[in-house]
């Protein structure tokens, strides 16, 4: 676990593994979709902004889902709210974001939406694959306990092993995963209050310390479902890219090609993302229990599959685009 990779020369800031991967999958996801509109639109400046519009968007998107999700968090601190630079985004709240800020920049400049919309599908899943790495390198959005031979153990104090030794009844875990002495809890902070939560690292006995790194009250290996959601990103990317090419090649020869028309890529990312997303929770550990015995994320799972779903049936019907017949190509 690498949250922070290095610290800028000459100052005290640090550069986040999150952030950084959040941005390679930007630049990426940029690069894929410039690349895919070429035949669109003449000004490629126009996609440009976009993406920087709705990386913007996602950004604040994240962390207003994250907000809503986690309200009692920032109860004593509201300003807190804006300190995103401290962590605290979930993907799911930004790319809806984006989406919606996306197409209304699009709607403004007269641009073929659905056309977009399908190039922008595979751009969001390249983004995600390299979104998820950070989430890796962070330590968050981890795994349930298990014994498969790549399963991966967080250190000591990371959101994994904090989860492990406490109970969790929005999990239905009245008693922790991992029992942990009474004298690994409580400590002195710098501002002189007692804080009954797990120690810090450094407030470790050396014997403590080892216990934790090699003992038995390491962390318990866990699924590494960061990198299972990297790997669906990279998979449904390719999934989405090679149905938009074949949905080309078919309105060449076809006036009408049902769910394959302009926006069916698009329609179909919800569909695959919702339920690849709604079995992944069930090897996740860190979101709780709300609806239905459900996560959040599942319950918005299942809304991505309908949405995708309709979204394909009312773009197999729309009208085609006014745009030159060699945009087709």
């Amino acid at each position: 676990m690498y949250p922070e990779l290095f610290e800028i020369p000459f100052t005290h800031l640090t550069v986040k593994s999150y952030g950084l991967m959040m941005v390679i999958g930007f630049l990426t996801a940029v690069s894929i979709i410039r690349r895919l509109s070429r035949r669109i639109t003449p000004n490629p400046q126009l996609i440009t902004n976009a993406a920087l519009y709705s990386l913007i968007a996602g950004v604040v998107g994240a962390r207003l889902f994250y907000v809503v999700h986690y309200l009692d968090k920032f109860r004593e601190n509201p300003l807190s709210v804006f300190a995103f630079w401290q962590g605290g985004l979930e993907l799911l709240g930004g790319v809806l974001l984006a989406i919606t800020v996306i197409i209304l920049y699009m709607r403004y400049h007269k641009l073929p939406i659905r056309r977009y919309l399908d190039i922008l599908a595979i751009g969001l899943m390249a983004a995600l694959a390299f979104g998820r790495i950070g989430c890796f390198l962070n330590g968050c959005c981890f795994g349930k306990p298990a014994q498969v031979p790549w399963a991966v153990r967080f250190p000591y104090g990371s959101p994994a092993y904090q989860s492990q030794v406490e109970s969790n009844l929005q999990r239905n875990r009245p008693e922790p995963q991992l029992e942990l002495p009474a004298d690994f809890f409580g400590y002195v902070q710098r501002d002189g209050l007692w804080y009954s939560a797990l120690k810090p690292y450094e407030d470790l006995t050396s014997e403590q310390k080892f216990v934790v790194e090699k003992g038995p009250f390491q962390c318990l290996p866990v699924h590494p479902t960061q990198l299972y959601s990297s790997a669906n990103g990279a998979v449904l990317c390719l999934i989405l890219y090679l149905f938009r090419r074949k949905s080309r090649k078919i309105n060449q020869t076809r006036k009408t090609s049902g769910l394959l028309k302009p926006g069916g890529t698009f329609g179909l990312m919800f569909v695959l993302y919702g339920v690849t997303r709604f079995f992944m929770e069930f090897v996740r550990d860190d979101n709780p229990f709300e609806f239905d015995s459900l996560t959040v994320s599942q319950n918005i799972s299942v809304v991505m599959v309908v949405l995708g779903m309709a979204l394909m049936a009312a773009f197999s019907r729309a009208r085609p685009d006014n745009i030159p017949p060699e945009t087709l190509q």
